[in-house]
């Protein structure tokens, strides 16, 4: 049973995190002191809910990793249960929007950690697993070809075997190890190319009719196998784009 202390304790850690979201996006800097301020405490009442200001970065992080994944599961969830190509499809557009619509957000969470944060965010993600699901659900409906551990390096084949990935990995046999390659690959097309789009490295036309994305996610149906399902799946790019 939560006590009245406890609840008071996660509301005041609610009410940080809100105002630290807020600061993120207005003026961008989400000092201990800025969030003190925020919520109406003083910075050295704040230490009493965070340790420091990585710690604080984490949280929020965490937080808004949430409501991305959130945000992308609802997109996912719009399309049939057995049709992972779709869902899959669904979610990359829906992070891709996601990210363009919450710059300082995905700035946060994707670009702007200190390493302890990074780490346990690539095991921790929401949104990490709800993809590295997808991707599984993908090979075991269409059973693509995946290289064989003798096909890859070596130091690639001993950090597979030990992977820092969001991803639940039970039932993941040692031959079917590769799968985390492609998923790493998978991940670092959608990943790299939302991020060249929504820091503006790229000419802003090509972001405004999405043809790299476009491109890429041609390209990756390709690598997991459904370049015969692309043609209906461009069509869903298409409707979510339009």
């Amino acid at each position: 049973m939560t006590t009245t202390r406890e609840q008071n304790r996660v509301d005041t850690m609610r009410r940080i995190v809100e105002a630290s979201r807020r600061l993120v996006t207005g003026t961008g800097e989400m000092t201990l002191r800025a969030v003190a301020h925020e919520v109406g405490m003083t910075a050295p009442a704040l230490y009493r809910y965070v340790d420091n200001h990585e710690e604080l970065v984490r949280i929020v992080a965490m937080d808004i990793d949430a409501s991305a994944a959130a945000r992308i599961a609802a997109a996912r969830d719009t399309q049939p249960e057995d049709d992972p190509a779709a869902r899959m499809v669904a979610s990359a557009v829906a992070f891709r929007l996601w990210a363009l619509g919450n710059r300082e957000e995905f700035s946060l969470v994707f670009t702007n950690l200190d390493v302890s944060c990074i780490e346990e965010l690539q095991v921790e993600s929401k949104t990490g697993r709800l993809f590295s699901e997808l991707l599984f659900q993908v090979w075991n409906r269409y059973q693509f070809p995946v290289p064989r551990l003798d096909e890859l390096d070596p130091e690639l084949v001993e950090i597979l075997r030990d992977p820092l990935v969001p991803a639940d990995l039970t039932g993941v046999t040692d031959e079917m190890r590769p799968l985390i390659w492609l998923l790493e690959r998978a991940w670092a097309g959608l990943y790299g190319t939302v991020t060249l789009e929504v820091f503006g490295h790229i000419d802003p036309r090509i972001v405004d009719k999405a043809l790299l994305f476009r491109a890429m996610m041609q390209d990756q149906a390709a690598a997991l196998g459904l370049a015969e399902e692309f043609p209906r799946l461009r069509q869903l790019i298409d409707a979510m784009l339009a």
